[in-house]
């Protein structure tokens, strides 16, 4: 076969390419506008970035022409200022050792641990201390004695009243944990309502 020209051989190709892109034009033409779109947001967190890195520039630059100052407000107070004088203990009000472990047990998170809470003699004075209860088979199946409160919650759905009823004596019997004692009974109060 004999070789075209090379100029008719470029006008046939450009035809053809013609053909095809024609061809292709529905799809391309509704692919622009997300086309458009995808590039401007680029262009655009483009120009972002470099604001941003700009800035950063210029932060580390004052600081270190001007060094920030270490300022503290007269009216803040933070543990590391205070002595060990009672006088300084006196000033936030508490009048008590921080260092105490009963004292530090006590607060939102003591919900959340699986230790004693501190002595409460009203709550220990209702029962003997010599008085040894035992554990229902629920307890030991849950491995009651060392949930915290939220593993306790998870637990709860799974249990019928009377399993629920057994936990609650046992609480009240043993440790009696108030966040433990209401948990327990609001979940026997609701699947009772059932």
């Amino acid at each position: 076969m004999a070789t075209a020209p090379y100029g008719v051989r470029l006008l046939v190709g450009a035809a053809t390419f013609a053909v095809e892109e024609t061809i292709k034009l529905p799809k391309t033409i509704l692919m622009y506008p997300m086309t458009l779109a995808s590039q401007a947001a680029h262009l655009v967190m483009r120009f972002q970035q470099n604001l941003a890195e700009l800035v950063i520039k210029g932060d580390s630059t004052l600081e270190s022409i001007f060094p920030p100052k270490e300022e503290q407000p007269q009216w803040a107070t933070f543990d590391e200022d205070l002595g060990d004088s009672e006088d300084d203990a006196d000033a936030l009000g508490s009048g008590v050792d921080a260092t105490d472990p009963e004292r530090r047990a006590e607060g939102r998170f003591a919900l959340y641990t699986a230790t004693d809470p501190p002595t409460q003699p009203v709550a220990r004075a209702k029962r003997p201390a010599t008085l040894s209860v035992a554990a229902p088979a629920v307890a030991d199946e849950l491995d009651y004695e060392t949930l915290t409160l939220a593993q306790l919650r998870a637990r709860l759905q799974s249990l019928e009243v009377d399993e629920l009823e057994a936990l609650l004596a046992y609480e009240e019997a043993t440790k009696a944990r108030a966040p433990f004692q209401t948990l327990l009974a609001n979940r026997i109060t609701h699947a009772t309502a059932r």
